[in-house]
């Protein structure tokens, strides 16, 4: 589940939303599954709700998640077209990719590590 790292410079909001990211995007998440509610995670991690609140609110934002007023918080089936956080790892991306370009790295070995991870997800 979530883990936090005391000693690292993240903060901790960013830290369960990386979290949580990672669950989704690993599978640990499925699709339309009922996150905890906010109360809960901060118990669990012993931490101020309003900080597991930021986590989920920019999780929201970013269109990981979405709210059912009643109901609870739930992780979102699929991504829209114009989420910031795709914009954001889009340009991260064009950064790593010129970097190993500039390494020697071939067109082909990227391309095939992309397919392999594309595969995975199949």
């Amino acid at each position: 589940m979530i883990q936090i790292n005391y000693r690292d410079s993240h903060p901790f909001y960013e830290q369960i939303k990386l979290n949580i990211i990672k669950l989704i995007t690993t599978g640990g998440l499925a699709a339309n599954e009922k996150l905890p509610s906010v109360r809960e995670l901060a118990a669990t991690l012993a931490m101020n709700p309003n900080t597991v609140q930021r986590a989920y609110r920019e999780l929201e934002a970013e269109g990981y998640i979405y709210k059912v007023t009643g109901r609870g918080t739930f992780v979102t089936d699929r991504m829209p077209e114009d989420s910031p956080r795709k914009n954001k790892l889009l340009q991260k991306f064009d950064e790593i990719v010129e970097e190993l370009i500039f390494l020697a790295v071939k067109k082909d070995e990227l391309i095939e590590r992309i397919r392999r991870k594309g595969d995975m997800k199949r």
